[in-house]
């Protein structure tokens, strides 16, 4: 039409002939999902990092705060609450990490490889052009795969991605787990920490308020999990060309769509708003015997594991037998 001719007329402008030109499926989408995938992938970062520092900002706030820390769900040594929610923190930081490194991988394509990567029907010197081109136009530097034969049918850098997409899920996971167990009761439970209350969460019990952000993560992180496997699956298929690979990008941008949105929700409608009960973990830390280990350098492990059991016996508090009856230390 642009050209003054209507539509259909193909023998002006065919869209095999010209328009598709040295140019097939097997290296035109596979060239578009790469390029999908790095602009997708930019705010599901910024929103790792706006988490992230969410959790930074928790940990400067309760940096006073004093806490239980626990292995095996039993009582360990003292920590602080702020020690806690700062290393969630870093933790996140070390995905968004993991995924820019990662999406250096899908820079390589094969553009102009045609077919099954043999170049047939291109001109000449194509793919080379092609791929500048494509940088120029899109701000992105892509290179051209050393073996286009290898490319048109390798899948690995998606497999790659979505490993790292599994793994954040994975800590987000149990990130989520973790805040759930320190609010959990509140008066039967550790009842550490308050979460912002969303929602009634019974219709039977009247009060109960049930930690619904992080359990709808959980599941956001259960369902990233499974679509991992969907991509490990589709990239073992194919032959000279991976006829499954539709699936692969849709798997990995259901998984990054569904993380993001996750993302937003724990930052803005839970992380930002949560308290800390100060005196309760201080109380459980002045009441543990766990604190026994911070002894250990002054009256050692034996004399140490000694008190530990009199107090798990009896009931009584270390202050009490350390300082006030065995006169141990001040």
């Amino acid at each position: 039409e642009r050209l003054g001719h209507r539509k259909g007329e193909y023998q002006f402008v065919s869209p095999n002939d010209h328009v598709n030109f040295g140019q097939s499926t097997n290296d035109m989408y596979p060239t578009a999902f790469r390029l999908a995938l790095i602009l997708r992938l930019e705010s599901y970062m910024e929103a790792l990092t706006r988490l992230q520092e969410a959790f930074f900002a928790k940990g400067r706030e309760f940096s006073r705060v004093l806490k239980m820390g626990r292995t095996h769900l039993q009582d360990a040594v003292p920590m602080s609450l702020g020690q806690e929610f700062h290393g969630w923190g870093t933790t996140i930081g070390e995905e968004v990490q993991r995924i820019a490194e990662v999406r250096q991988f899908l820079h390589e394509i094969n553009l102009g490889a045609t077919a099954i990567g043999t170049t047939v029907t291109a001109a000449p010197g194509y793919p080379v052009l092609a791929t500048r081109y494509l940088s120029e136009i899109t701000g992105q530097k892509f290179i051209l795969a050393g073996d286009l034969v290898e490319a048109t049918s390798d899948t690995g850098a998606y497999v790659l991605l979505s490993g790292v997409l599994k793994r954040t899920s994975s800590k987000l996971t149990k990130i989520c787990n973790d805040l759930r167990l320190l609010a959990s009761g509140p008066r039967c439970g550790f009842n550490e920490i308050n979460l912002p209350q969303m929602q009634p969460g019974s219709s039977i019990m009247p009060g109960k308020v049930n930690p619904v952000i992080p359990e709808v993560v959980n599941q956001t992180g259960f369902l990233v999990i499974g679509m991992d496997l969907t991509v490990t699956l589709a990239a073992s298929a194919g032959l000279q060309l991976n006829v499954m690979e539709p699936v692969i990008p849709f798997a990995l941008f259901t998984s990054i769509s569904t993380m993001e949105n996750a993302v937003n929700s724990l930052r803005a409608h839970c992380v930002d708003g949560i308290t800390a009960n100060a005196e309760r973990t201080r109380d459980m830390v002045l009441n543990s015997l766990g604190i026994v280990t911070v002894l250990k350098p002054s009256l050692g492990y034996r004399q140490c594991a000694e008190i530990a059991r009199e107090g798990y016996e009896t009931g009584k508090s270390l202050h009490e037998i350390v300082v006030k009856e065995k006169k141990l230390l001040t």
